[in-house]
């Protein structure tokens, strides 16, 4: 946190849209602030952090509210045992430092991505893996893990690898990733999903089997604004939000055969 602007981001970040909710409690926000500052860093993954917020600001917000949200849930969860051993375990706001491997241009693309390009989008975990796997000079760290399996699923309907996820603190990230992107600003999407909708499409991952309930209970709880605790917390299984409209997402375009040199 000491590196750069990362607190000062990290600290107007938890105060934008949903997340000032989540993070209302200016104490707790202090005392999860303070463990998350005991994370340490090589330098070189630091950088890939400055990198992506010059040239890729949603990555760098991403990864943060990201890595943020997991941590209070941990605690929320597993008790402040459980969050000290995510932080140890992911080492930081790591889970997407894979997309350094992936062009601009394909990270900021607002229309449709071609067959290739979504190849190398999907490579991201792969790459991440590899990165963290070298920079932290272990290959069985769980945040080389995170990297690996943060697109993965409980059903094995996810990629790289599409196997049943079975860690309990990368399937809290996995939700937290899912929700920080539907309600976050994405270049393929011209508006963010609403609140109520966001957490409808993660109660909708729950029933097909997805996504661990107990985790989008947690997620939930949070949004609302008496906090109940975890166990206390009805979530409803109704429909009534309206995904936005002109969300490129998931659309994928076959890629336009060169001319066959005569």
């Amino acid at each position: 946190m000491e590196y750069g602007t990362l607190q000062r981001d990290l600290l107007r970040f938890l105060r934008e849209g949903c997340y000032g909710i989540i993070f209302r409690d200016p104490k707790e926000n202090a005392d999860l602030l303070r463990h998350i500052g005991k994370v340490r860093l090589p330098l070189p993954l630091l950088d890939i952090l400055g990198y992506f917020r010059l040239r890729d600001l949603y990555t760098y917000r991403h990864s943060l509210m990201v890595f943020a949200l997991s941590a209070l849930l941990s605690r929320d969860l597993l008790g402040d045992d459980g969050l000290d051993a995510f932080l140890r375990a992911t080492a930081g706001p790591m889970h997407d430092f894979g997309k350094i491997c992936v062009t601009l241009q394909v990270l900021q693309k607002t229309t449709p991505l071609l067959r290739s390009e979504r190849a190398l989008l999907e490579h991201h975990t792969v790459a991440g893996n590899a990165l963290l796997s070298y920079y932290l000079k272990d290959p069985k760290t769980v945040a080389a893990k995170v990297a690996m399996e943060h697109h993965e699923r409980r059903d094995g309907s996810g990629y790289p690898l599409g196997i049943r996820l079975s860690n309990r603190l990368v399937e809290i990230l996995v939700a937290c990733d899912v929700y920080d992107a539907l309600i976050s600003p994405r270049p393929y999407r011209r508006v963010v999903y609403d609140n109520r909708t966001a957490l409808e499409e993660l109660t909708a991952l729950v029933e097909q089997g997805r996504i661990e309930y107990e985790i989008v209970r947690a997620l939930v709880a949070r949004n609302r604004k008496d906090k109940p605790r975890v166990q206390d917390c009805a979530v409803s299984i109704e429909k009534r939000g309206k995904p936005p409209e002109g969300n490129m997402y998931g659309i994928i375009l076959d890629d336009v055969p060169s001319p066959s040199a005569d």
